[in-house]
């Protein structure tokens, strides 16, 4: 097994390999190759998921306060990782756990998000060549002695039978939600927008609702959108299903609020299609609570003001998730190191 310490700086090697703005034509290279395979991998966004690695997961003092808490294991495993490809990179937090938990990563990489993560994988390997006897990437990961499978709901029903005889974590959907109060400032406001588009809304920490006071007046969050519009107007998938959604909302006559590449719509679900947020309105901490609980399976994040009685991230925060924010809740270090 490769010694701890050595496995750490692998790591923190890697982080600071992709802060270095020497290796931005590089990974401008793998931006453009993840946009030609995936149209929603825009080179903003694999740049932006890149960053979030190199400040939120591969820090030295992070990583080493990190693994303090958990205790070496005595063996090394051999650790299926089906990875999702919904948003760049959103795999590499499972291959981290994993080979920094000692085990070996047998990694089925989506193909959606093939060019970034193998690039991650194959530069993480130049930095550390030992990694090459704890690192597969491979299309059947059926000798695994565990599993960590991300998916649908659909795909997890698949996953819990397919690999029911071994440990594992299965992960299914997930949303994101905020709350609102109406003493938000216009930069809380924009920021809240950053975490309802960022990744096109097609991420688990995406903000698909949020929940307002009776009578609250969306202008001023309308208004903090504004610098947005280019963006999402000229980026045909995500325009396209704007489109869509807004003529099934006039064809039915149902009401709702559109600033040309948004739509706010009332509803009790959780999850809005793309480029529509839902709301609905509360009229007490409580009640708040209360219909928040009822859905906890199914909340990745609660974005929301510092002094909510909820445990929420702060607005623009989202997209931020920690090395210990773990998908689910769920401790995949202390799974790694359970069996």
């Amino acid at each position: 097994m490769i010694p701890r310490k050595k496995r750490i700086d692998a790591f923190v090697n890697l982080g600071n390999y992709l802060k270095d703005p020497i290796h931005s034509i590089e990974l401008e290279g793998i931006a453009a190759q993840a946009r030609n395979i995936n149209s929603w991998f825009i080179p903003e966004n694999v740049r932006l998921a890149v960053q979030k690695i190199s400040e939120q997961l591969l820090a030295g003092s992070a990583l080493l306060s990190f693994l303090d808490t958990y205790e070496e294991v005595s063996e090394s495993k051999k650790i299926g990782v089906v990875m999702a490809g919904n948003i760049p990179a959103v795999g590499f937090h499972d291959a981290l756990c994993v080979l920094l938990s000692g085990h070996h990563l047998l990694a089925k990489v989506s193909s959606d998000d093939a060019p970034l993560m193998m690039y991650l994988l194959e530069t993480l390997l130049r930095i550390e060549p030992e990694f090459v006897n704890y690192l597969s990437v491979v299309q059947k990961i059926n000798v695994a002695d565990a599993y960590i499978a991300t998916g649908s709901d659909n795909s997890s029903r698949y996953f819990d039978y397919y690999f029911s005889a071994k440990p594992h974590i299965i992960r299914k959907n997930r949303t994101s939600v905020a709350i609102l109060t109406g003493d938000e400032s216009g930069e809380e406001l924009e920021a809240l927008g950053d975490d309802i588009l960022h990744y096109f809304g097609l991420g688990c920490r995406n903000v698909s609702k949020v929940y307002v006071p009776e009578n609250y007046n969306f202008s001023p969050f309308f208004d903090a959108q504004a610098s947005k519009m280019e963006k999402y107007q000229y980026h045909h998938k995500y325009f396209n299903n704007y489109e869509y959604n807004k003529s099934i909302l006039l064809v039915n006559r149902v009401p709702h609020l559109d600033n040309g590449f948004l739509i706010v719509n009332e509803n009790q679900a959780l999850v809005s299609p793309l480029s529509v947020l839902y709301f609905e309105t509360y009229s007490s901490d409580e009640q708040l609570s209360e219909e928040l609980g009822s859905h906890s399976e199914k909340i990745q994040c609660i974005v929301g003001p510092s002094k909510s009685t909820l445990a929420t991230v702060p607005f623009g925060k989202a997209q931020s998730p920690g090395i210990a924010d773990y998908a689910d809740g769920v401790d995949t270090m202390a799974f790694l190191r359970s069996f």
